[in-house]
């Protein structure tokens, strides 16, 4: 559906349904960022430190590209790979930063991109469009597309076309799990830029992304105390708008033609709501799917010491497991 009919369907629902619709401030949200979450997480974890974010040797990046025009604001990513030159191309990585739908920028993936891209994989960062700016599923749109630029300048970065993956942290991860099971369905994709380049992923990781908003095991879209970051992105609340969340739940498309998809989980159940029914659905169709958990990690462990390197193993591991399964 083109952004055009689905703005004119939000309205006219709207307008039906009498509910009043939580618009965009235009206003940057930065409350959460790495060191944020490092400093709360600190007084419960003080053996913790910030993993590693030095560059490794022979990794190199080309910054703020711009890779779809808005009105309000261009959208960038950045692409971190090896000055070597491989023989042949290379799987590749589009990385989806969390932070509520709201809040967050692609530099919190910048540690885990160079030790992927040293590992030898493409690794690309890429900014999307957050609920202060443009609600769901702007966001989908946003990062399908970035997923046709990269098949589009393939050659300029050696990447192979057949083997990109989407990893998402939190609210990324939903992001990342919903791209990927929505391969082909033509109501996330807007083609404005690069319409004749495929916009799928063929394997998914999930990094403590939730993925059913309706479920008895999401604790998503509370706004009894205050407005919820789930809210705030759709919109509506889950009472006034229940199509909407759920239109955006991965569980509702996991099928025969869903990629394999990498969980890994903190100690935060309601983080992977509706994983254990996705793997259900998944077994099904034969699709293979791997569960890393650290039980007592919190939710953002990525970013530290000493969960990081092993995410960094589970995550290169999964893909040289998914693309290239001779090792």
């Amino acid at each position: 559906m083109k952004k055009e009919i689905w703005i004119a369907v939000m309205i006219c629902l709207s307008s039906i349904s009498g509910f009043s619709q939580i618009a965009p401030t235009g206003v940057r949200d930065t409350s959460f960022s790495v060191q944020s979450a490092f400093r709360n997480d600190k007084k419960y974890f003080p053996e913790l430190t910030l993993a590693d974010s030095s560059m490794p040797e022979g990794v190199i990046v080309f910054k703020n590209i711009t890779y779809k025009k808005q009105a309000s604001e261009n959208l960038a990513l950045d692409v971190y790979t090896t000055a070597a030159n491989p023989k042949s191309p290379v799987p590749a990585v589009l990385m989806v930063h969390g932070g509520g739908w709201r809040s967050g920028d692609r530099s919190h993936n910048n540690t885990l991109a160079r030790q992927l891209a040293a590992k030898g994989f493409v690794a690309v960062t890429a900014s999307y469009s957050l609920s202060t700016h443009a609600l769901y599923p702007e966001a989908v749109y946003d990062l399908k597309t970035a997923v046709r630029w990269m098949r589009a300048n393939a050659k300029r970065f050696n990447i192979d076309t057949s083997k990109i993956a989407i990893l998402g942290f939190s609210a990324g991860g939903q992001l990342a799990a919903l791209i990927g099971t929505t391969n082909n369905n033509k109501i996330f994709e807007e083609a404005d830029e690069f319409k004749s380049v495929s916009s799928q992923v063929q394997a998914v990781i999930d990094i403590d992304g939730t993925l059913a908003f309706i479920h008895p095991e999401s604790g998503e879209g509370d706004d009894s105390k205050s407005i919820s970051a789930g809210t705030y992105w759709f919109g509506y609340s889950k009472a006034e708008r229940p199509e909407l969340w759920q239109q955006a739940s991965p569980l509702n498309y996991a099928g025969k033609n869903t990629p394999p998809v990498l969980f890994i989980n903190s100690s935060v159940s309601r983080m992977h709501a509706g994983r254990d029914d996705m793997i259900k659905k998944m077994n099904a169709f034969g699709i293979y799917s791997q569960v890393q958990s650290f039980p007592e990690a919190p939710h953002c462990f990525m970013f530290y010491t000493p969960w990081f390197a092993p995410t960094l193993g589970y995550v290169s591991d999964f893909l040289d497991h998914v693309f290239n399964p001779r090792h």
